[in-house]
């Protein structure tokens, strides 16, 4: 079951045409501190979809929060984290228990075989068909941490198929023996929409869209005018960034391993290796499942597996907390 968040009641006002949400949060106690009005409010027309963003770091309670509103406005809960989308790993990646999950909708969680690669492309493709089968009075709420996702939500994504990696290495070479006019000619001739958005010849993206026109067929601005409004252009949406205090955080996280390693995570990391997996697939980068393999193997002491798991987590939600404030800046935020 997800760690409790405190929070205080949302209401849902019904007057003539329009109707307005209100969902504070807060610690629980004097109602005066409780009412946070603002952070879940807006005037919404009706027949317009609402859906509600929520972001921040692993273990700020995005999950429980986003539990309380689906049971107390009938929500469904929408998955956007990269790692909770796989099925073996529901410990280790601290996916909602299927407590939880009974107790409100929950979407796109523990839905794709270990074995596959899940593009940000395909989670969106995923979405969309959340978007389109759900009941359009119903809350939409997403939570997660995973910043790519939010954005390509909001912003729109271009869903490059993956490039050859030898595909790649040829370009590079190739540009290599040419002088800058010379590679701006030959993007010129393959591809002149990004040829006229190049101002500098840079090395990089100029290699990026040769190997992507010569894998695809396609100019690279074709991919990128795709998806380019997000998919939730038309609906009224709330954010907001769950950021905990750093030592408050780093204390969760600890407990939260602790409680993985004895609760399912070892059985689950078992079956993970008995699978036989390519060790490059996104599942089994997954935080837990190298310390806990090591300690399986007899490299590393069980203390030790839980300290460096640990580590690994506090500094993989420093990286997110550090994106969320970059990309996120005007976001709301609250402690928890």
């Amino acid at each position: 079951m997800v760690e409790p968040v405190e929070f205080a009641a949302g209401l849902l006002h019904h007057g003539g045409g329009q109707r307005r949400i209100e969902f504070g949060i807060g610690g629980i106690g004097d109602e005066a501190e409780n009412r946070h009005e603002g952070y879940f409010s807006e005037e919404c027309v009706t027949g317009r979809r609402r859906a509600v963003l929520i972001a921040g770091p692993t273990a700020s309670g995005k999950s429980a929060l986003a539990l309380a509103m689906a049971q107390q406005q009938g929500g469904i809960v929408v998955n956007a984290d990269a790692m909770q989308v796989y099925d073996t790993l529901a410990v280790v990646t601290a996916r909602p228990d299927a407590a939880d999950m009974a107790l409100a909708e929950h979407r796109l969680y523990g839905t794709v075989p270990a074995s596959m690669r899940f593009s940000t492309g395909q989670w969106l493709g995923a979405v969309r068909e959340v978007i389109e089968t759900s009941d359009p009075v119903r809350l939409l709420i997403f939570v997660g941490g995973t910043g790519l996702y939010f954005d390509a939500l909001l912003n729109g994504f271009a869903d490059i198929p993956e490039i050859p990696a030898a595909l790649t290495l040829q370009v590079q070479q190739e540009i290599q023996a040419l002088d800058g006019a010379q590679r701006l000619a030959l993007l010129r001739r393959e591809d002149p929409v990004a040829a006229e958005r190049l101002r500098v010849v840079d090395p990089q993206r100029l290699t990026r869209a040769l190997a992507v026109k010569r894998a695809t067929g396609r100019m690279l601005s074709s991919f990128q005018g795709e998806n380019a409004s997000g998919l939730l252009v038309d609906f009224l949406v709330e954010r907001l960034v769950l950021d905990p205090d750093r030592d408050v955080l780093r204390g969760r996280i600890a407990r939260r391993f602790e409680a993985m390693f004895t609760g399912g995570a070892v059985a689950e990391v078992e079956a993970l290796r008995a699978l036989d997996l390519d060790p490059a697939l996104p599942v089994m980068k997954a935080i837990g499942v190298r310390e806990i393999g090591d300690w399986l193997d007899g490299a590393l002491a069980r203390d030790e597996a839980i300290a460096r798991a640990t580590i690994a987590t506090q500094q993989y939600a420093k990286r997110q907390r550090t994106w969320f404030r970059n990309r996120f800046g005007d976001w709301p935020r609250r402690a928890s």
